[in-house]
Protein backbone atom coordinates (compact mmCIF):
# COMPACT_ATOMS: atom_id res chain seq x y z
CA UNK A 1 0.00 0.00 0.00
CA UNK A 2 1.24 3.29 -0.40
CA UNK A 3 1.10 5.03 2.58
CA UNK A 4 2.92 8.34 0.76
CA UNK A 5 -0.35 8.96 -1.73
CA UNK A 6 -2.76 8.42 1.19
CA UNK A 7 -1.27 11.60 2.79
CA UNK A 8 -2.81 14.45 0.29
CA UNK A 9 -6.39 12.35 1.01
CA UNK A 10 -5.99 12.50 4.73
CA UNK A 11 -5.16 15.35 4.60
CA UNK A 12 -8.23 16.89 2.69
CA UNK A 13 -10.18 14.46 5.19
CA UNK A 14 -9.16 16.27 8.18
CA UNK A 15 -9.48 19.52 6.66
CA UNK A 16 -13.33 18.34 6.17
CA UNK A 17 -13.92 16.91 9.45
CA UNK A 18 -12.17 20.26 10.91
CA UNK A 19 -14.30 22.72 9.23
CA UNK A 20 -17.62 20.12 10.05
CA UNK A 21 -16.84 20.78 13.50
CA UNK A 22 -16.39 24.02 13.45
CA UNK A 23 -19.76 25.05 11.56
CA UNK A 24 -21.66 22.69 14.08
CA UNK A 25 -20.18 23.76 17.10
CA UNK A 26 -20.71 27.16 16.39
CA UNK A 27 -24.68 26.61 15.48
CA UNK A 28 -25.44 23.88 18.22
CA UNK A 29 -23.92 26.44 20.59
CA UNK A 30 -25.48 29.56 19.70
CA UNK A 31 -29.07 26.89 19.49
CA UNK A 32 -28.54 25.93 22.88
CA UNK A 33 -27.16 29.30 24.55
CA UNK A 34 -30.83 30.33 23.71
CA UNK A 35 -32.02 27.86 25.11
CA UNK A 36 -29.70 28.56 28.28
CA UNK A 37 -30.18 32.25 28.58
CA UNK A 38 -34.26 32.41 27.92
CA UNK A 39 -34.49 30.03 30.59
CA UNK A 40 -32.10 32.17 33.05
CA UNK A 41 -34.19 35.42 32.01
CA UNK A 42 -37.43 33.13 32.85
CA UNK A 43 -36.07 32.21 35.85
CA UNK A 44 -35.24 27.80 34.98
CA UNK A 45 -31.63 27.34 36.19
CA UNK A 46 -29.42 24.99 33.86
CA UNK A 47 -27.60 22.97 35.42
CA UNK A 48 -25.30 22.03 32.20
CA UNK A 49 -24.50 23.70 29.27
CA UNK A 50 -22.44 21.41 27.06
CA UNK A 51 -20.51 21.52 23.70
CA UNK A 52 -20.57 17.79 22.59
CA UNK A 53 -21.29 14.62 24.31
CA UNK A 54 -19.31 11.51 25.96
CA UNK A 55 -16.63 12.20 28.16
CA UNK A 56 -15.90 15.67 29.42
CA UNK A 57 -12.56 17.34 28.62
CA UNK A 58 -13.06 20.38 29.93
CA UNK A 59 -15.20 21.80 32.51
CA UNK A 60 -16.23 24.91 34.88
CA UNK A 61 -19.19 26.31 37.33
CA UNK A 62 -20.03 29.74 36.78
CA UNK A 63 -21.00 31.71 39.69
CA UNK A 64 -25.16 30.66 39.67
CA UNK A 65 -24.17 26.90 39.85
CA UNK A 66 -24.30 25.76 35.93
CA UNK A 67 -21.40 23.95 34.81
CA UNK A 68 -19.88 24.60 31.72
CA UNK A 69 -18.03 21.77 29.58
CA UNK A 70 -16.53 20.59 26.51
CA UNK A 71 -17.10 17.15 25.76
CA UNK A 72 -15.28 13.98 23.65
CA UNK A 73 -17.75 14.12 20.85
CA UNK A 74 -18.59 17.31 18.80
CA UNK A 75 -20.94 16.35 17.18
CA UNK A 76 -24.06 18.24 18.80
CA UNK A 77 -24.52 19.69 22.71
CA UNK A 78 -27.32 20.30 25.15
CA UNK A 79 -28.34 22.38 28.17
CA UNK A 80 -29.55 20.06 30.92
CA UNK A 81 -32.33 22.13 33.23
CA UNK A 82 -32.92 21.20 36.97
CA UNK A 83 -35.06 18.60 37.37
CA UNK A 84 -34.05 16.98 34.13
CA UNK A 85 -33.10 13.64 33.82
CA UNK A 86 -31.09 13.59 30.79
CA UNK A 87 -30.14 15.67 27.33
CA UNK A 88 -33.57 15.85 26.09
CA UNK A 89 -35.65 17.38 29.01
CA UNK A 90 -37.26 14.15 30.27
CA UNK A 91 -38.66 14.30 33.70
CA UNK A 92 -36.70 13.02 36.47
CA UNK A 93 -39.75 11.66 38.25
CA UNK A 94 -38.40 10.93 41.63
CA UNK A 95 -36.25 14.02 41.80
CA UNK A 96 -38.73 16.32 41.10
CA UNK A 97 -41.55 15.11 43.53
CA UNK A 98 -39.24 15.78 46.39
CA UNK A 99 -38.60 19.22 45.21
CA UNK A 100 -40.22 22.07 47.75
CA UNK A 101 -42.65 24.31 45.05
CA UNK A 102 -39.78 27.22 45.34
CA UNK A 103 -37.39 24.93 44.03
CA UNK A 104 -39.84 23.05 41.29
CA UNK A 105 -40.38 27.33 40.10
CA UNK A 106 -37.01 26.70 38.38
CA UNK A 107 -37.66 23.96 36.81
CA UNK A 108 -38.39 22.87 33.30
CA UNK A 109 -41.39 20.86 34.31
CA UNK A 110 -42.46 23.18 37.00
CA UNK A 111 -41.87 26.93 35.71
CA UNK A 112 -45.39 27.96 33.93
CA UNK A 113 -45.97 27.50 30.23
CA UNK A 114 -45.25 30.68 29.36
CA UNK A 115 -41.17 30.43 30.32
CA UNK A 116 -41.52 26.69 29.38
CA UNK A 117 -42.35 27.91 25.47
CA UNK A 118 -40.84 30.67 25.18
CA UNK A 119 -37.47 29.14 26.52
CA UNK A 120 -37.98 26.01 24.05
CA UNK A 121 -38.34 28.13 20.81
CA UNK A 122 -35.57 30.27 21.99
CA UNK A 123 -33.18 27.98 20.54
CA UNK A 124 -34.50 27.82 16.82
CA UNK A 125 -34.50 31.80 16.98
CA UNK A 126 -31.16 32.26 18.25
CA UNK A 127 -30.16 30.30 14.96
CA UNK A 128 -32.08 32.53 12.89
CA UNK A 129 -30.59 35.67 14.57
CA UNK A 130 -27.43 34.06 14.26
CA UNK A 131 -28.50 33.47 10.33
CA UNK A 132 -29.32 37.53 9.84
CA UNK A 133 -26.47 38.97 11.56
CA UNK A 134 -24.15 37.13 9.24
CA UNK A 135 -26.16 38.11 6.40
CA UNK A 136 -26.63 41.84 7.51
CA UNK A 137 -22.99 42.13 8.43
CA UNK A 138 -21.50 40.70 5.52
CA UNK A 139 -23.78 42.77 3.14
CA UNK A 140 -22.74 45.69 5.52
CA UNK A 141 -18.54 45.08 4.82
CA UNK A 142 -18.98 43.68 1.09
CA UNK A 143 -21.13 47.04 -0.09
CA UNK A 144 -23.33 47.38 -2.35
CA UNK A 145 -22.90 48.73 -6.08
CA UNK A 146 -22.97 52.70 -5.97
CA UNK A 147 -24.90 54.69 -8.63
CA UNK A 148 -24.06 55.85 -11.10
CA UNK A 149 -22.92 52.65 -12.10
CA UNK A 150 -18.73 53.28 -12.15
CA UNK A 151 -15.65 50.91 -12.79
CA UNK A 152 -14.03 49.98 -9.62
CA UNK A 153 -11.40 47.68 -10.91
CA UNK A 154 -11.27 45.71 -14.31
CA UNK A 155 -11.38 41.80 -14.12
CA UNK A 156 -8.69 39.66 -15.62
CA UNK A 157 -9.48 38.95 -19.35
CA UNK A 158 -7.55 37.89 -22.24
CA UNK A 159 -7.92 40.94 -24.02
CA UNK A 160 -7.34 44.68 -23.03
CA UNK A 161 -10.12 47.03 -22.55
CA UNK A 162 -10.42 50.58 -23.89
CA UNK A 163 -12.44 51.01 -20.34
CA UNK A 164 -10.55 52.16 -17.36
CA UNK A 165 -11.54 52.16 -13.28
CA UNK A 166 -13.33 55.42 -12.54
CA UNK A 167 -15.26 55.76 -15.62
CA UNK A 168 -18.78 56.01 -15.10
CA UNK A 169 -21.02 53.98 -17.73
CA UNK A 170 -23.84 55.97 -19.26
CA UNK A 171 -25.01 54.10 -21.96
CA UNK A 172 -24.44 50.87 -23.55
CA UNK A 173 -25.18 50.05 -27.50
CA UNK A 174 -26.76 53.29 -27.43
CA UNK A 175 -29.11 52.26 -24.55
CA UNK A 176 -29.14 54.50 -21.47
CA UNK A 177 -27.67 52.79 -18.13
CA UNK A 178 -30.70 52.07 -16.06
CA UNK A 179 -30.79 52.01 -11.99
CA UNK A 180 -28.59 48.88 -10.90
CA UNK A 181 -32.63 47.04 -9.53
CA UNK A 182 -33.13 47.06 -13.42
CA UNK A 183 -29.80 46.21 -15.13
CA UNK A 184 -31.18 42.39 -15.30
CA UNK A 185 -33.41 43.10 -18.11
CA UNK A 186 -31.75 45.77 -19.08
CA UNK A 187 -29.15 43.16 -20.40
CA UNK A 188 -31.73 41.59 -22.52
CA UNK A 189 -31.83 43.86 -24.97
CA UNK A 190 -28.37 44.82 -25.57
CA UNK A 191 -27.66 42.62 -29.09
CA UNK A 192 -25.24 39.83 -28.09
CA UNK A 193 -22.06 41.05 -29.37
CA UNK A 194 -18.61 40.47 -28.79
CA UNK A 195 -18.67 44.08 -28.36
CA UNK A 196 -20.49 46.84 -28.01
CA UNK A 197 -19.89 50.65 -27.67
CA UNK A 198 -19.81 52.17 -24.22
CA UNK A 199 -20.71 55.87 -23.50
CA UNK A 200 -18.72 56.86 -20.48
CA UNK A 201 -18.47 59.93 -18.28
CA UNK A 202 -14.01 59.94 -17.52
CA UNK A 203 -12.78 63.03 -15.76
CA UNK A 204 -16.74 64.96 -16.55
CA UNK A 205 -16.37 64.18 -20.42
CA UNK A 206 -18.21 61.89 -22.05
CA UNK A 207 -16.90 59.81 -24.91
CA UNK A 208 -17.26 56.83 -26.68
CA UNK A 209 -15.38 53.73 -26.05
CA UNK A 210 -15.54 49.77 -27.10
CA UNK A 211 -15.91 47.27 -24.58
CA UNK A 212 -17.26 43.22 -24.25
CA UNK A 213 -20.70 42.15 -23.80
CA UNK A 214 -21.34 43.58 -19.96
CA UNK A 215 -21.28 39.87 -18.46
CA UNK A 216 -18.94 37.96 -20.42
CA UNK A 217 -18.37 34.02 -20.02
CA UNK A 218 -16.38 34.40 -16.67
CA UNK A 219 -16.53 32.35 -13.75
CA UNK A 220 -16.93 35.15 -11.15
CA UNK A 221 -17.74 32.64 -8.74
CA UNK A 222 -17.65 28.39 -8.45
CA UNK A 223 -20.31 26.66 -6.58
CA UNK A 224 -19.40 24.59 -3.25
CA UNK A 225 -19.98 20.72 -4.78
CA UNK A 226 -20.44 21.56 -8.39
CA UNK A 227 -19.33 19.74 -11.84
CA UNK A 228 -17.13 23.12 -11.81
CA UNK A 229 -15.22 22.61 -8.72
CA UNK A 230 -15.11 19.31 -9.43
CA UNK A 231 -13.35 19.57 -12.57
CA UNK A 232 -11.18 22.31 -10.99
CA UNK A 233 -12.49 25.58 -12.50
CA UNK A 234 -11.66 28.78 -10.32
CA UNK A 235 -13.14 32.02 -9.34
CA UNK A 236 -11.96 34.59 -12.30
CA UNK A 237 -11.48 31.42 -15.08
CA UNK A 238 -12.23 32.90 -18.53
CA UNK A 239 -14.51 30.80 -20.82
CA UNK A 240 -13.58 31.35 -24.42
CA UNK A 241 -15.28 28.59 -26.14
CA UNK A 242 -17.18 25.08 -25.42
CA UNK A 243 -16.77 22.09 -27.44
CA UNK A 244 -14.88 24.38 -29.89
CA UNK A 245 -17.63 27.12 -30.03
CA UNK A 246 -16.78 29.92 -29.46
CA UNK A 247 -18.45 32.40 -26.88
CA UNK A 248 -18.46 35.60 -25.06
CA UNK A 249 -21.74 35.93 -23.22
CA UNK A 250 -23.06 34.39 -20.34
CA UNK A 251 -26.07 33.69 -21.77
CA UNK A 252 -24.80 31.79 -24.31
CA UNK A 253 -23.09 29.18 -22.03
CA UNK A 254 -25.60 29.31 -20.12
CA UNK A 255 -27.69 28.53 -22.93
CA UNK A 256 -25.31 25.61 -24.40
CA UNK A 257 -24.84 23.78 -20.71
CA UNK A 258 -29.10 23.96 -20.41
CA UNK A 259 -29.61 22.14 -23.78
CA UNK A 260 -26.41 19.89 -23.00
CA UNK A 261 -29.14 16.83 -21.50
CA UNK A 262 -25.94 16.16 -19.56
CA UNK A 263 -23.55 15.37 -21.98
CA UNK A 264 -20.01 16.04 -21.53
CA UNK A 265 -18.67 19.36 -22.64
CA UNK A 266 -15.29 20.64 -23.26
CA UNK A 267 -14.16 24.25 -21.90
CA UNK A 268 -11.45 26.07 -23.06
CA UNK A 269 -10.53 28.64 -20.13
CA UNK A 270 -8.43 31.33 -20.05
CA UNK A 271 -6.57 31.91 -16.96
CA UNK A 272 -3.69 34.49 -14.97
CA UNK A 273 -2.08 34.23 -18.64
CA UNK A 274 -2.76 30.70 -19.77
CA UNK A 275 -5.15 28.61 -21.69
CA UNK A 276 -6.12 25.51 -20.31
CA UNK A 277 -8.72 22.88 -21.67
CA UNK A 278 -11.41 21.57 -19.06
CA UNK A 279 -14.07 18.63 -19.57
CA UNK A 280 -17.00 18.50 -16.91
CA UNK A 281 -20.23 17.37 -16.77
CA UNK A 282 -23.19 19.17 -16.14
CA UNK A 283 -25.63 17.87 -13.56
CA UNK A 284 -29.58 18.40 -13.33
CA UNK A 285 -30.33 20.35 -10.78
CA UNK A 286 -33.53 21.89 -9.12
CA UNK A 287 -33.43 25.19 -8.56
CA UNK A 288 -35.47 27.31 -6.25
CA UNK A 289 -37.99 29.87 -7.61
CA UNK A 290 -39.36 33.67 -6.30
CA UNK A 291 -42.53 32.15 -6.28
CA UNK A 292 -41.98 29.12 -4.28
CA UNK A 293 -41.92 26.53 -6.90
CA UNK A 294 -39.05 25.00 -8.18
CA UNK A 295 -37.07 24.90 -12.08
CA UNK A 296 -35.01 21.84 -13.29
CA UNK A 297 -32.24 22.63 -15.06
CA UNK A 298 -29.19 21.19 -15.74
CA UNK A 299 -25.99 23.44 -14.80
CA UNK A 300 -22.07 23.19 -13.86
CA UNK A 301 -22.07 25.83 -11.08
CA UNK A 302 -20.90 28.74 -11.78
CA UNK A 303 -21.83 32.39 -11.60
CA UNK A 304 -21.11 35.08 -13.71
CA UNK A 305 -20.84 38.72 -13.58
CA UNK A 306 -20.13 42.16 -14.86
CA UNK A 307 -16.75 42.43 -16.28
CA UNK A 308 -15.70 44.97 -14.25
CA UNK A 309 -15.92 45.26 -10.09
CA UNK A 310 -18.34 48.32 -9.60
CA UNK A 311 -18.15 50.60 -7.33
CA UNK A 312 -19.60 50.05 -3.99
CA UNK A 313 -20.76 51.80 -1.05
CA UNK A 314 -21.60 50.98 2.42
CA UNK A 315 -25.43 50.37 2.50
CA UNK A 316 -27.27 52.06 5.62
CA UNK A 317 -28.07 49.71 8.67
CA UNK A 318 -31.56 49.48 7.66
CA UNK A 319 -30.53 47.91 4.36
CA UNK A 320 -28.11 45.06 5.71
CA UNK A 321 -30.90 44.41 8.12
CA UNK A 322 -33.47 44.05 5.43
CA UNK A 323 -31.29 42.15 3.22
CA UNK A 324 -30.22 39.64 6.34
CA UNK A 325 -34.53 39.22 6.92
CA UNK A 326 -35.11 38.46 3.08
CA UNK A 327 -31.96 35.79 2.79
CA UNK A 328 -33.00 34.01 6.05
CA UNK A 329 -36.77 34.25 4.99
CA UNK A 330 -35.57 33.10 1.40
CA UNK A 331 -33.46 29.89 3.15
CA UNK A 332 -36.71 28.67 5.14
CA UNK A 333 -39.31 29.20 2.32
CA UNK A 334 -37.03 27.32 0.15
CA UNK A 335 -36.77 24.74 2.59
CA UNK A 336 -40.15 23.75 2.98
CA UNK A 337 -40.89 24.13 -0.41
CA UNK A 338 -38.07 21.64 -1.58
CA UNK A 339 -39.36 18.97 1.43
CA UNK A 340 -43.10 19.91 -0.29
CA UNK A 341 -41.73 19.18 -3.83
CA UNK A 342 -39.83 15.97 -2.67
CA UNK A 343 -42.30 14.58 -0.79
CA UNK A 344 -44.58 15.27 -3.49
CA UNK A 345 -42.41 13.71 -6.36
CA UNK A 346 -41.41 16.79 -8.01
CA UNK A 347 -38.57 16.78 -7.20
CA UNK A 348 -35.70 14.68 -6.51
CA UNK A 349 -35.25 13.25 -3.18
CA UNK A 350 -31.51 13.45 -3.41
CA UNK A 351 -31.50 16.94 -2.47
CA UNK A 352 -31.60 16.39 0.90
CA UNK A 353 -28.19 15.70 2.20
CA UNK A 354 -26.82 13.86 5.13
CA UNK A 355 -24.01 14.63 7.52
CA UNK A 356 -21.45 13.29 5.09
CA UNK A 357 -22.84 15.84 2.26
CA UNK A 358 -23.13 18.46 4.95
CA UNK A 359 -19.59 17.69 6.03
CA UNK A 360 -18.11 17.77 2.40
CA UNK A 361 -19.58 21.25 1.78
CA UNK A 362 -17.98 22.39 4.75
CA UNK A 363 -14.72 21.77 3.86
CA UNK A 364 -15.18 22.99 0.33
CA UNK A 365 -16.40 26.28 1.49
CA UNK A 366 -13.98 26.73 4.42
CA UNK A 367 -11.58 25.88 1.23
CA UNK A 368 -13.06 29.15 -0.67
CA UNK A 369 -12.25 31.58 2.26
CA UNK A 370 -13.61 32.52 5.58
CA UNK A 371 -16.67 34.55 3.70
CA UNK A 372 -17.90 31.14 1.83
CA UNK A 373 -17.21 29.71 5.01
CA UNK A 374 -19.25 31.60 7.41
CA UNK A 375 -22.02 32.54 4.70
CA UNK A 376 -22.22 28.71 4.79
CA UNK A 377 -22.84 29.11 8.63
CA UNK A 378 -25.33 30.99 8.36
CA UNK A 379 -27.33 29.04 5.68
CA UNK A 380 -26.88 25.63 8.15
CA UNK A 381 -27.73 27.84 11.34
CA UNK A 382 -31.28 28.20 9.14
CA UNK A 383 -31.46 24.55 8.04
CA UNK A 384 -31.05 23.86 12.25
CA UNK A 385 -33.17 26.00 13.62
CA UNK A 386 -36.02 25.04 10.89
CA UNK A 387 -35.61 21.52 11.13
CA UNK A 388 -35.85 21.67 15.22
CA UNK A 389 -39.02 23.82 14.75
CA UNK A 390 -40.71 19.92 13.05
CA UNK A 391 -43.42 19.15 15.29
CA UNK A 392 -41.11 15.92 16.25
CA UNK A 393 -41.02 14.19 19.58
CA UNK A 394 -37.26 15.08 20.87
CA UNK A 395 -37.61 18.38 19.21
CA UNK A 396 -38.02 21.63 19.85
CA UNK A 397 -40.90 22.10 17.92
CA UNK A 398 -42.62 18.46 19.65
CA UNK A 399 -41.77 20.13 22.61
CA UNK A 400 -44.11 23.30 21.63
CA UNK A 401 -46.73 21.19 20.41
CA UNK A 402 -46.95 19.61 23.79
CA UNK A 403 -47.05 22.94 25.46
CA UNK A 404 -49.94 23.66 22.92
CA UNK A 405 -51.66 20.72 24.28
CA UNK A 406 -51.21 22.12 27.77
CA UNK A 407 -52.61 25.16 26.86
CA UNK A 408 -55.39 24.03 25.41
CA UNK A 409 -56.72 21.17 27.94
CA UNK A 410 -55.03 22.76 30.72
CA UNK A 411 -52.60 19.57 31.53
CA UNK A 412 -49.54 18.10 29.80
CA UNK A 413 -49.58 15.28 28.41
CA UNK A 414 -49.43 12.58 30.73
CA UNK A 415 -45.92 10.80 31.46
CA UNK A 416 -46.56 7.47 29.90
CA UNK A 417 -47.71 9.33 27.23
CA UNK A 418 -44.83 11.51 26.70
CA UNK A 419 -42.43 8.77 26.87
CA UNK A 420 -44.65 7.20 24.06
CA UNK A 421 -44.45 9.94 21.88
CA UNK A 422 -40.22 10.60 22.65
CA UNK A 423 -39.72 6.89 21.36
CA UNK A 424 -41.61 7.18 18.52
CA UNK A 425 -40.06 10.71 17.50
CA UNK A 426 -35.94 8.91 17.88
CA UNK A 427 -37.89 6.30 15.81
CA UNK A 428 -38.50 8.96 12.64
CA UNK A 429 -35.20 11.09 13.38
CA UNK A 430 -33.52 7.31 13.16
CA UNK A 431 -35.21 6.80 9.83
CA UNK A 432 -34.84 10.25 8.60
CA UNK A 433 -30.54 10.27 9.44
CA UNK A 434 -30.50 6.81 7.66
CA UNK A 435 -32.35 8.29 4.45
CA UNK A 436 -29.88 11.02 4.77
CA UNK A 437 -27.17 8.70 4.75
CA UNK A 438 -28.21 6.57 1.90
CA UNK A 439 -28.31 9.89 0.06
CA UNK A 440 -24.71 10.69 0.46
CA UNK A 441 -23.47 7.26 -0.30
CA UNK A 442 -25.69 7.05 -3.85
CA UNK A 443 -26.79 9.80 -4.59
CA UNK A 444 -24.71 11.61 -7.76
Amino acid sequence: MDIIGLIPSFGGLLWTISAFIVALSIIVAVHEYGHYIVGRWTGIHAEVFSIGFGPVLASRYDKRGTKWQIAALPFGGYVKFLGDASAVSDKASDDFEAMDSETKRHTMHGAPLWARAATVFAGPAFNFVLSFLIFAVVLFFRGVASEPLTVEELRPAPEEYALLPGDEIVAIAGETTPALDEFSDFLDTLPVAPSLDYDIRRDGTVMTVPGPFPYPAHAVSVSLDSAAEEAGLMDGDVIRAVDGASVFAFSQLREIVGTSDGQPLTLDIWRDGESLEVTLTPRRMDLPLDDGGFETRWLIGISGGLFFEPRSETPSLGEAAAYGVEQTIFIIRSSLSGLYHMAAGAISTCNLSGPIGIAETSGAAASQGWVTFIWFIAVLSTAVGLLNLFPIPVLDGGHLVFHAWEALTGRPPSDRALNAMMTVGLGLMAMLMVFALTNDIFCP
